[in-house]
């Protein structure tokens, strides 16, 4: 495999990448394989003869499709026995396979495009069986209402031909749709090609058909058509870099019923999806449909909330419901809640989309990062999510006693539905609004008599629940069953520190990881990942060769990675002479399967 195609940038299946032309492209870009332009642009700088278009698509690397005419095979042999250029192979779903080629073209795609559940079988089948570090080419199918659909799903080179032959046939192509070129009363767009032209030139003749078209023929209307895809697909560079092509994605692919169907298909292809989103990220998640509920970071934060995180408070359960500020302790209605609570119950707060959230996960990613539509009405798909996850957080975890401290409407109907299924006996102290003097009172009276939790055992509890959320059910407590734990400075930046290594002046211990409040994980010392390395907490490992990396580790160096591992965990790098500690930049399968990019962004590392 040459390196001509590299990846630098992740948004689940989307990438950014660079390809090495003569004139690079960032990807998702469009090119155009016709001889007159591609000729140099897949060669570098050398120049291919017209008569030798067969070579823009090789399979594999430096051979000729099945079919080439003999004579054009044998005659760049001789005239060209040193060109080097990047290769793109054609492939079917079904056989694609690791070729050597940069790119790999899927033949089929014009059969499929326009077909959600074959476009979703075809997109995966091909993904999986490429090489993580390759570009997928989907030729004569994009347009700008459909290019975001497509980069989404994993696509990252295009081309404008059918945008071009739908200008060529009359119709002019925005992001939301395409109109017939002779119904335009006015040009909607202000590209190159539309730029100055008026369809109503002759107010005379401003239903005439011919003055329109003299004003803006359908060679205009090719062009414009692919000024429009390539400023898509700015767009959606953009929103890559941002972490927020899905939140355009919900609301682009409602333009078009196949487009929304397709991306419904990839929510249910969860492993897929999952295993290319970032566990972490500080971009906001704009929770705008109820298909916000299907989304991975949603799903994943309610599978880790009841299946990994467990309460270690003995102090009853009290449900608040959410609030737009976020953190929700920064909130006025929240800091009423926590007046009245005093530390003699659990807080935890109910929301949609994200479900529930147990105070000590305030922070981690999505539950401060997402802001959703508020309008006091709930949907059923939204009481049916939120009613499941408060019914598995409950049978994992266990209370005295349950405090409902919510209004009526949707948080009542949910809280109301789960009691029917649990054994437990709920106790509802809302008299009108949460915040209202009569019902803070009652929250107040029934707490009476409840022990209050100190400061350190919420920190404790808050590090522990960090643990379990981010690394496996029980990690709390086994990262730290032979520490003597400390936690130092303010909440949210506490430092984790190992008592038994103060000082004889009794100064704090050795510090083994920090609290990172924009994400709301534990980030490790070097002194941390031997503790989790040696733990029996579920430790993430890169394996390297024998060299001591500085900043980062390049995938050429991984020899093997945790298949569990997702971009933003925190990973131990260990190798015949190195231990390191850092943030995965990859998923682990890719660090394996690639031979270019950063594979992870080292933070320590002791050289052995």
């Amino acid at each position: 495999m040459t390196d001509y195609f590299e990846i630098h940038g992740r948004d689940g299946a989307a990438r950014l990448g660079e390809l090495r032309l003569s004139d690079p492209l960032t990807t998702p870009a469009l090119v155009d394989d016709s001889v007159d332009d591609a000729g140099s642009l897949w060669t570098g700088e050398r120049e291919v003869p017209k008569g030798y278009r067969e070579i823009l698509t090789v399979l594999p690397h430096r051979s000729f499709p099945a079919g080439t005419d003999e004579r054009v095979q044998e005659t760049f042999a001789v005239d060209y026995p040193d060109v080097d250029y990047p290769s793109a192979a054609v492939v079917t779903a079904e056989t694609a396979a690791d070729y050597g080629a940069d790119a790999y073209i899927l033949s089929d795609a014009q059969g499929f495009v326009g077909h959600a559940s074959a476009f979703r079988e075809e997109i995966i089948a091909a993904r999986e069986a490429l090489p993580a570090d390759t570009a997928l080419y989907l030729s004569g199918v994009a347009t700008p209402r459909n290019a975001a659909t497509l980069v989404y799903a994993g696509v990252d080179l295009l081309d404008a031909k059918r945008a071009r032959v739908r200008g060529h046939q009359g119709f002019y192509l925005t992001s939301e749709g395409e109109y017939f070129l002779e119904d335009l009363d006015e040009l909607p767009c202000s590209c190159p090609a539309c730029q100055g032209k008026r369809l109503d030139v002759d107010p005379e003749k401003a239903d005439s058909n011919a003055a329109r078209a003299a004003a803006f023929d359908r060679e205009d209307c090719a062009d414009h058509n692919e000024y429009a895809l390539e400023s898509e697909l700015a767009t959606v560079r953009r929103r890559i870099r941002d972490g927020r092509l899905r939140d355009y994605v919900e609301g682009q692919a409602r333009h078009d019923q196949w487009l929304t169907a397709a991306f419904r298909e990839f929510d249910q292809q969860y492993g897929y999806v999952e295993e290319r989103t970032p566990v972490v990220r500080d971009a906001e998640l704009a929770a705008a449909t109820e298909d916000t509920l299907r989304r991975v970071e949603i799903q994943r934060f309610a599978e880790r909330v009841t299946g990994r995180y467990r309460n270690r408070f003995e102090n009853p359960l009290v449900l608040v419901p959410c609030s737009a500020t976020k953190p929700y302790s920064e909130s006025q209605s929240h800091a009423q809640f926590h007046d009245a609570i005093q530390y003699r119950g659990h807080q935890v707060s109910m929301t949609s989309p994200i479900g529930v959230v147990p105070m000590e996960l305030e922070l981690t990613y999505p539950a401060q990062h997402y802001d959703s539509v508020v309008t006091g009405r709930w949907s059923e798909d939204e009481k049916a999510f939120v009613a499941d996850v408060l019914r598995r957080y409950l049978e994992r975890n266990e209370y005295p006693r349950v405090i409902a401290h919510v209004p009526d409407g949707g948080y009542r109907d949910i809280v109301e539905r789960v009691e029917r299924d649990v054994e437990l006996d709920f106790e509802y102290t809302v008299a009108d609004h949460p915040t209202a003097t009569e019902s803070i009172a009652n929250l107040m009276s029934t707490l009476d008599g409840e022990l209050k939790y100190g400061k350190r055992k919420r920190q404790h509890n808050t590090i522990k629940a960090l643990a379990d959320y981010q690394f496996g059910p029980d990690a709390g407590d086994a990262l730290f069953a032979d520490v003597d734990l400390q936690t130092t400075s303010r909440y949210p930046k506490l430092q984790v520190r190992d008592g038994d290594g103060e000082g004889d002046d009794g100064g704090p211990g050795e510090q083994l990881a920090t609290m990172v409040p924009q994400y709301g994980v534990l980030s490790f010392t070097l002194a941390g990942a031997r503790v989790w390395a040696e733990s029996d907490a579920p430790t993430k490992r890169v394996e390297i060769d024998e060299f001591v990396p500085h900043g980062s580790v390049l995938a050429p160096g991984v020899v093997d990675a945790d298949e569990d591992i997702r971009v933003g965990d925190e990973v131990v790098v260990e190798g015949p002479k190195a231990f390191a500690v850092g943030r995965a930049q990859m998923f682990g399968s890719e660090m394996v399967g690639s031979t270019r990019g950063e594979a992870v962004q080292v933070r320590h590392v002791e050289e052995l």
